[in-house]
């Protein structure tokens, strides 16, 4: 078959073409690289004029004067020469509504063209999405994504992103693509719980990690224990890194002489993966109750992961183990969890086993493939 799959977040987009191509089908992926992750696409759409100057000066003074970002006419251009590339597809799926990241207008004006031409359109419940925001923030949920915003508002600059998905010109593209669209499908328990009593909602697909070119090598602690965390300067609170970082500079003290820590900030991809390859803990997020991408390539390599691992998770899965440690926004939980791991180096050999199995189980690249398949052709 001829699938189209439209917007990358986090190497998910990749993963999924990667086992739907093991499977003999033809895959194309479109979209933009994903920021700083610069995620590899098969047609892009990533500006490349408006960025460069003499336009960049243009571009920062009008996005000053008018909130307007100058590099989505440049978006629209690209996707207009394009377009003849992203037709007659048997199944096209959009990474989630916002799938070219143009403006939410324009997204609605070329997403007219992904509709007119293909008529299997699926949609990804994942990232920032109406039906979610809406959920957390009214369900009665002990944290989630924006408790930070929800607890002090002074934070509002630092979710502006994710809260412009709240306003009328989102609610419009929603609208549009909820109508359009023959289902979503959640790719993790956070968007399972939003969309699960909704029609429009598929049951859950978990999100798929090529575990052929993600090798797992056990770990073995046998002198100072590696932690890695990883810095989003975007999502700074949206994922908790200011409770990573105070319990770090707790752990530096309490265990000096034990620890070796690695903090980076909003590196590329691939040299993300390159830096966290030889630590034993990795720090992920403190708000999800399920793992996003980076926590899973991370567990398919035996990393023990600091993310969700919610009840509603364990209870989903039937997890009976250990694959990682559950982590809300409690700095003091976060110390102890650390200290437990490096008092008893043991547990983290044990859970990085744990994490691989849980992996290979749910997460297969091809496994997962399949059952998108299964889900379109429904």
């Amino acid at each position: 078959m001829k699938i189209l799959l439209l917007g990358e977040y986090s190497n998910f987009h990749n993963s999924l073409k990667q086992g739907l191509e093991q499977l003999g089908h033809h895959v194309v992926l479109a979209g933009r690289k994903d920021g700083f992750k610069s995620l590899p696409v098969d047609i892009s759409f990533e500006p490349t004029i408006v960025p460069k100057a003499p336009f960049r000066y243009l571009r920062g003074l009008i996005y000053k004067l008018t909130n307007f970002d100058l590099a989505a006419f440049e978006i629209v251009l690209i996707f207009f020469k394009k377009k003849h590339l992203l037709k007659g597809f048997d199944y096209v799926q959009l990474i989630n509504e916002y799938p070219i990241k143009s403006t939410p207008f324009f997204d609605r004006l070329l997403l007219k063209s992904i509709f007119k031409n293909n008529s299997n359109v699926y949609v990804s419940a994942c990232g920032n999405d109406v039906i979610y925001l809406n959920y957390i923030l009214n369900a009665p949920l002990s944290h989630h994504t924006l408790t930070p915003f929800v607890k002090d508002p002074k934070l509002k600059e630092h979710f502006k992103y994710s809260l412009s998905y709240l306003g009328k010109s989102h609610k419009k593209l929603h609208d549009y693509v909820v109508k359009k669209a023959k289902a979503y499908i959640p790719a993790d328990m956070d968007y399972e719980m939003a969309y699960k009593d909704l029609s429009i909602g598929k049951p859950l697909i978990p999100f798929p990690v090529n575990i052929d070119t993600i090798k797992y090598t056990p770990l073995k602690v046998n002198g100072e224990i590696h932690i890695f965390h990883g810095i989003n300067r975007v999502n700074f609170y949206k994922k908790g890194n200011d409770y990573f970082c105070k319990a770090l500079e707790a752990i530096k003290v309490k265990y000096k002489d034990r620890v070796l820590i690695t903090e980076v900030t909003s590196i590329p991809y691939r040299d993300y993966i390159k830096l966290y390859n030889e630590c034993h803990i990795l720090l992920d997020q403190v708000y999800a109750y399920d793992q996003g991408y980076n926590a899973l390539e991370a567990m398919a390599q035996g990393k023990v992961v600091f993310t969700g691992v919610s009840n509603e998770f364990v209870n989903h899965y039937k997890i009976t183990n250990t694959i990682g440690i559950h982590t809300i926004p409690d700095t003091e939980k976060i110390i102890n969890d650390l200290s437990y791991l490096i008092e008893h180096p043991k547990e983290i050999e044990i859970i990085s086993k744990n994490a691989r199995a849980y992996i290979e189980q749910y997460h297969d690249y091809k496994k997962v493939a399949k059952q998108y398949l299964d889900c379109w052709q429904s």
